[in-house]
């Protein structure tokens, strides 16, 4: 991970912003629902460009990933998930659901 990331969500998605990852995102009802566009994505129209994990500062059970997305339609932006004991299953789900091609992990 880069270390510029490497301590906060923040840190990360204003540098991505920067790279063009302005889109945020929601989860809904089993698609990722974009807030700027109204459109919905399900797992396979998602690319994952990359992916950090965090853990709280004050609590190590305190985590999180943090998703940097593209779309099949061109939209970028990022995802912020709780993990560990305080994740949505739903929200997990979806993301485990995203197909394996679709990782570009380095």
């Amino acid at each position: 991970m880069n270390d510029a990331y490497a301590k906060h969500e923040k840190d990360a998605i204003d540098e991505f912003e920067k790279k063009g990852y302005t889109a945020r995102y929601r989860y809904e009802n089993d698609v990722l629902f974009n807030l700027e566009t109204h459109k919905n994505y399900k797992p396979v129209n998602i690319t994952i460009v990359k992916e950090f994990r965090y853990e709280g500062m004050s609590d190590p059970d305190d985590l999180s990933i943090l998703y940097i997305i593209g779309t099949d339609d061109g939209s970028k932006g990022t995802f912020l998930m709780a993990y560990g004991p305080s994740a949505d299953t739903d929200t997990a789900m979806f993301f485990k659901n995203v197909p394996e091609e679709n990782y570009h992990r380095e």
